[in-house]
């Protein structure tokens, strides 16, 4: 099951898809789900396989975000 990120900026989803890309990481950004307390309407889908590196990659770029349970 793809695992959804969520920011607190439109900015943020767009900044964290650019950084999946340069990483190598699968990623697509994609509605917020209604149900998650995602302050805009934008987050980040990934493959489970991707998750684990694309989150050292946010993390290391100080990327603000939260893993949609």
């Amino acid at each position: 099951m793809n695992r959804i990120i969520i920011f607190d900026t439109a900015h943020h989803a767009l900044w964290a898809e650019e950084v999946a890309k340069n990483a190598g990481v699968a990623a697509e950004v994609v509605p917020a789900p209604e149900q998650s307390d995602a302050k805009c309407g934008l987050a980040l889908e990934v493959l489970p396989e991707g998750l684990d590196e694309l989150l050292a990659a946010l993390d290391k770029e100080g990327i603000t975000y939260r893993v949609n349970a």
